[in-house]
């Protein structure tokens, strides 16, 4: 072979093919300027644009599910923002043509997000996707994107937009980019779609197209031109596995016994019927906010309580967690009322909200209840960006006053160092991996550059959850994770060995965690999970936790 990079696995497995790319944005041709009488007229040929765009995209929401679908409805609605719009015009008022006009207005709303770091940062390779979407309709250049091959290829970038990633051809067998980290979309996408992926490669040299690559999504090397027969035989017991993966069918449990509750995260109806046909044992984290980001006024308790009722429905009979609205940061609800931040990511997102307007999360609660006594099931409630014991009594006095199961999510460092007194008021706990490693490690779990830092092996963040998971055991109370962390088959033995009561992750990845647990004993799992903890780094993390178990 002649060259090995090194990145951050996100989703196991072996991919082995020709290098493929994504093609190059659309040339922007030179500037012109726009006479005054047709300025109306060119603001509403970029409105024409725009409004096709997100249709598009809209179109592919519909054909997609899981996480797929949920970006790319948020990327539609990207490419329809009033801002964005107003910017653009605003531009081509003043005489630029629609195509710089989007490209400039562009520039802007990206360096305002890139200044405002944490989740909104992700949004900039958003607007880039939209920006080079909009300019190919204007100047009538195929839609840009990654092409469609007709072997077995591993796509090699620099980045993915989320509709890049979505759209994925099924002889897409492994990924691999230079940029993006553990909870970028790209890496979400590609564990819900099963493919291989290596992410945040710093060292990915320029691969020329046609080159074939090994892409190991298990230890995040990349491979350029390596053996052949060496290639293929690395395919083949990757295929070997992910039979045993398809043969698994639950419930969740170690070899020895030792249960571990394997459930889902949806987002509405449509997502929690689909997870109902797995191997999925319930809910483990239903993100109720996602189905409200294209409203412009709160919706009624009457028009809440259907909707939950169709995910208790699609369940009955098993566990449903109910996430209240964590909106904010990067999931702005119109209603709510929220304004601009300087961090939004440390700012008035999830039950904050409710301190300033406990209206919303009273009348959601009440939709809750409603949607339990309509269906005559008892779903949990928790809620999101708790900081103190006080929070997590606000939110539980709420909660039960309405008869429902009452916990809160362990994401702020705070809480997981207190999670002895705030397992006094609350009856279960769910930590959320990805806000608790960027908050514990201060680095933007966005940036390519701090991938490492946030990497869920990281032994600090480790730390946290053990340290949560005793509290769960001494209190006698479940305590599960619903992060991205429990997509991970080898985290998952690990997190058990920690005292994890159950996991919870996209449907498509649940297979896998079952059947890797399946293999192994709850010692094999403890033993792993001391080893992960005394590693220094998140590499030597995994080396250990795969040697014990």
């Amino acid at each position: 072979m002649n060259h090995i990079a090194k990145g951050v696995p996100v989703v196991p497995g072996v991919g082995y093919g020709p290098v493929i790319r994504p093609e190059p944005r659309p040339a922007i041709p030179a500037p012109t300027t726009v006479a005054e009488e047709d300025r109306a007229a060119e603001i509403a040929r970029y409105d024409a644009a725009a409004a096709t765009v997100a249709t598009r995209l809209t179109e592919r929401a519909g054909l997609a599910a899981g996480a797929a679908a949920e970006v790319l409805s948020a990327t539609a609605d990207l490419a329809r923002d009033r801002g964005l719009s107003a910017a653009a015009a605003q531009r081509i008022q003043a005489g630029s043509d629609a195509v710089h006009a989007c490209a400039a207005a562009t520039d802007q709303f990206a360096a305002l997000f890139t200044q405002l770091g944490g989740l909104m940062a992700e949004r900039v390779t958003d607007l880039h996707d939209i920006r080079d979407r909009i300019v190919a309709e204007l100047t009538g250049q195929p839609e840009p994107g990654v092409p469609h091959p007709t072997e077995p290829s591993v796509l090699v970038a620099d980045d993915l937009s989320p509709a890049d990633t979505a759209g994925l051809d099924e002889l897409t067998v492994a990924l691999a980019t230079r940029l993006g980290g553990p909870t970028s979309h790209t890496a979400i996408i590609a564990r819900q779609l099963g493919i291989p992926c290596v992410v945040a490669v710093t060292d990915l040299p320029e691969i020329g197209v046609g080159t074939p690559v090994l892409v190991n999504g298990d230890t995040g090397e990349i491979l350029i031109e390596p053996d052949e027969t060496t290639a293929r035989a690395a395919v083949r017991a990757a295929a070997d596995q992910r039979a045993v993966t398809a043969s698994w069918h639950g419930p969740g449990r170690t070899a020895d016994g030792h249960p571990v509750g394997i459930l889902a995260n949806v987002q509405d109806g449509p997502s929690a019927q689909q997870a109902a046909q797995s191997q999925a044992e319930g809910v483990g984290l239903f993100r109720t906010e996602l189905a409200f980001l294209n409203r412009e006024t709160e919706p009624t308790v009457a028009e809440q309580a259907d909707l939950y009722a169709e995910v208790l429905r699609a369940f009955a009979g098993r566990k449903v967690v109910v996430r209240t609205l964590d909106a904010g940061s990067d999931k702005p609800l119109a209603f709510t009322g929220a304004t601009d931040e300087p961090n939004p990511a440390l700012g008035v997102r999830g039950l904050r909200l409710a301190f300033a307007d406990p209206g919303i999360l009273d009348r959601q609660l009440d939709a809750i209840a409603k949607a339990a006594e309509r269906t005559g099931e008892l779903p949990w409630v928790m809620a999101p960006m708790v900081a103190t014991v006080a929070d997590a009594r606000f939110f539980a006095e709420r909660a039960r006053s309405r008869g429902l199961v009452a916990g809160v999510m362990v994401e702020v460092p705070a809480v997981a160092l207190l999670a002895d007194r705030v397992l006094e008021h609350v009856d279960f706990l769910s930590i959320g991996t990805n806000d608790l490693t960027q908050y514990t490690m201060a680095a933007d779990r966005l940036s390519p550059e701090l991938a490492t830092l946030t990497d869920p092996w990281q032994p600090a963040h480790l730390a946290l959850v053990a340290q949560v998971a005793r509290a769960g055991q001494v209190a006698g109370k479940p305590v599960g994770v619903c992060g991205e962390a429990a997509a991970d088959p080898l985290l998952a033995c690990v997190l058990t060995g920690l005292g994890i009561t159950s996991l919870s992750a996209a449907t498509a990845a649940l297979p896998a965690v079952g059947a890797r647990l399946a293999t192994v004993t709850l010692d094999q799992c403890r033993h792993a999970a001391t080893a992960a903890l005394a590693a220094e780094d998140p590499a030597a993390a995994r080396e250990a936790a795969r040697t014990a178990c």
